[in-house]
């Protein structure tokens, strides 16, 4: 990772004119790649060298801003020199590995969204599809145009705050001519956080391509996005889960492929797409186990399977193709994306479940239920694959017996100040 070079000697005019002249003052910024001065009789000049084959490579990067100011381009003060070496340096690079760099003209944000892509990529991302359409929804047709360098803070900030106080956007077919989107109620304080928790994650992207771009050269400095600072506050939103007796209406009310899918989710918390992918050979009846060989993190694992989740498994793949799909839909087919959406919502309203949910709240349902319980953290981000248990803690910690609570619960005494009430709460039913 590029970092800021500082050099008393060479940053300022005032410092420069301190050195004597007729000869190159080098400084080192990265290993192996020096930025030089050299002030002769027509002014100064920058260079760069990089050590090669047993022997300093020099280049000539330009004037010095010692009588005139920098224009970035032809005249270039210490930063611009230092950006402008390491992009030199970038480019022989790519020549000796055999590559070739055909960007010409300006660096703009949607290179620098580019250029983040294909390191995501390579580096071996966890969420590449989802950065990328970030990238193309949110960022390349509002900023993408822009110059790296001409990018300014109030541009930054105007787009983030932007984001927050636009319409949601919903789902719509392939086919459609537009977008659709709806508003959301701008009194909701929960409809805001969500949108403003929105608004972080894609500044996030942002950010994490502009600093790339500024790592590998083509920013002089961080300035007109560091500054930028996500809303504070905006993820503390509680995880929304089913009672018990919620999960068996809804079940009652689903059709008998959509059954075995939401029973699937709620006795493993796998996500959609991974019990979409499961296939009979992932089903281990004797390890009482279910192998997800593709998940979101990148990493597979296995699935631990109570008793009833042993009985679900074992009526859905006794008997069928090892490669066969263990959940189909009514028709024999295998479940896609999406196709799952308005099946959940049906049901919901079968089941009286107001609001309708999603069928990620399965998975909530399914760790939300453990922590309840007192399974460790630990065990809870194993079965649903988070990489370490700061993602299990932000939304199922708070529902883990606690014993702070247990101690208080315990030691305090009945003050006797409640007023006595012959109304009984009856549960509703729905």
């Amino acid at each position: 990772m590029a970092r800021t070079v500082r050099s008393a000697s060479m940053e300022t005019r005032t410092a420069r004119l301190r050195l004597p002249a007729e000869r190159k003052h080098w400084q080192p910024i990265e290993e192996g790649l020096h930025v030089g001065y050299r002030r002769g009789p027509r002014g100064g000049s920058w260079y760069a060298r990089r050590f090669k084959d047993g022997r300093y490579i020099e280049k000539g990067l330009g004037a010095t801003d010692d009588s005139t100011d920098g224009d970035g381009v032809t005249v270039l003060d210490f930063r611009a020199a230092v950006t402008a070496a390491r992009a030199w340096w970038k480019a022989e690079s790519r020549r000796d590995q055999g590559l070739s760099d055909q960007k010409q003209g300006p660096y703009t944000v949607s290179d620098a969204c580019d250029d983040y892509l294909a390191h995501y990529a390579k580096k071996g991302g966890r969420a590449e599809v989802a950065t990328k359409s970030t990238i193309e929804v949110h960022i390349r047709p509002s900023l993408g145009a822009f110059e790296l360098t001409k990018l300014t803070m109030r541009r930054v900030r105007d787009w983030h705050h932007g984001l927050a106080t636009a319409p949601k956007r919903v789902r719509t077919s392939k086919i459609a001519q537009a977008q659709a989107t709806r508003e959301f109620d701008r009194d909701d304080r929960d409809a805001v956080r969500a949108r403003r928790s929105t608004a972080n994650r894609i500044l996030t992207v942002l950010k994490a391509a502009l600093n790339h771009a500024w790592h590998e050269g083509h920013a002089p400095d961080d300035d007109a996005w560091r500054p930028v600072k996500p809303f504070r506050q905006v993820d503390a939103a509680a995880v929304r889960y089913l009672t018990t007796d919620e999960c068996r209406r809804l079940v009652n009310a689903c059709p008998p492929a959509l059954r075995n899918l939401v029973r699937g989710a709620l006795m493993t918390g796998a996500r959609y797409s991974e019990l979409c992918r499961l296939v009979v050979r992932d089903i281990n009846l004797d390890a009482r186990s279910a192998a997800i060989r593709e998940s979101k993190g990148g990493k597979p694992r296995h699935l631990a399977l109570t008793d009833e989740g042993v009985a679900l498994f074992r009526s859905l793949v006794v008997g069928r193709a090892s490669n066969a799909s263990v959940f189909l839909r009514d028709d024999g087919e295998p479940w896609k994306a999406a196709q799952a959406t308005r099946p959940i919502t049906e049901a919901c309203r079968g089941a009286s479940i107001a609001p309708a949910i999603g069928f990620h709240v399965l998975r909530h349902t399914y760790a939300s239920t453990l922590a309840m319980n007192g399974v460790p953290m630990g065990v809870i981000a194993a079965q649903l694959g988070h990489a370490d248990t700061r993602i299990t803690e932000k939304h199922y910690a708070h529902l883990a017996p606690s014993y702070v609570a247990d101690t208080i619960r315990a030691n305090f005494p009945v003050l006797g100040i409640n007023e006595e009430t012959n109304v009984l709460h009856l549960q509703s039913v729905r």
